[in-house]
């Protein structure tokens, strides 16, 4: 197979829609991969066009992790995946973060980088068969793509240390349980969902979208002071723009908005 098959990435109504596309290896993610959709998210963030991206996996599985004997060579020296020009890391842990929204939508296993992917997300959406884990203990390593950080946060102190210590598995009912998805969805309907929720979001006033979730990262990343501190900074471009005359006029005219993100 291709480096370019391994990646699916399509664009069509404001949406950037990124597939994994190795079912035979059970979507694992590969250097290359991780390279092609660090460029996938770098096209997102920078082209005005794109308000919102999917990323979703063909096959049985969204994916099972690193193809950890690739990954090795680069963990043993302590490094992280080095990021090239034009490039965005999935994982959020080094470099820009990205401003735009990713919604994941995820089936069958999600192990390892694939979760923690997940938990650098902003909307999940999983299939009932949906089974998670961070099993790095389980073969002698430990979670370095944000795992150790991002799930105490998301499930609670306790609830993540049974998991991360042990590498058992959870279940999409327990993810949606925890607040760690938001919805779950027959496995046929999986990737329908996860379209129309992009689409309800790419409909939504763009600078809005991002002004939005500019401010819930200052507050996740930083404290909430911060973030509270901030939150009128992009008030004034937001209330003179285009989208925002657009907003009242809609509501006035009692009619669904049309955003130009501008």
């Amino acid at each position: 197979m291709s480096v370019e098959n391994k990646l699916l990435v399509e664009t069509d109504n404001h949406i950037l829609t990124i597939t994994f596309n190795r079912p035979e290896k059970l979507n694992a993610l590969d250097p290359e991969s991780y390279h092609l959709l660090a460029q996938a998210l770098y096209r997102l963030q920078y082209d005005d066009e794109l308000r919102v991206a999917v990323i979703r996996a063909n096959g049985k599985h969204f994916t099972a992790g690193l193809e950890l004997d690739k990954w090795a060579p680069i963990f043993a020296k302590g490094e992280t995946p080095s990021l090239d020009e034009g490039e965005i890391d999935p994982y959020g842990l080094q470099g820009e973060r990205l401003t735009k929204p990713v919604i994941i939508a995820v089936q069958g296993i999600c192990y390892t980088s694939g979760l923690e992917l997940l938990l650098n997300s902003d909307i999940r959406i999983a299939s009932h068969d949906a089974r998670f884990a961070q099993l790095e203990v389980q073969r002698g390593i430990y979670p370095c793509g944000g795992g150790t950080i991002r799930l105490p946060e998301e499930i609670g102190w306790a609830n993540a240390q049974r998991y991360l210590l042990t590498g058992d598995e959870f279940s999409a009912d327990q993810a949606l349980h925890w607040g760690m998805v938001q919805e779950v969805v027959a496995s046929d309907q999986l990737h329908q969902r996860a379209a129309e929720m992009a689409e309800k979001v790419a409909k939504a006033a763009p600078l809005g979208v991002r002004a939005a979730l500019k401010s819930s990262k200052l507050a996740r990343y930083q404290d909430q002071q911060t973030a509270i501190a901030k939150v009128f900074d992009d008030m004034p471009a937001v209330m003179t723009s285009d989208d925002a005359h657009e907003g009242v006029m809609s509501f006035m005219q009692r009619r669904e908005a049309v955003f130009k993100g501008r």
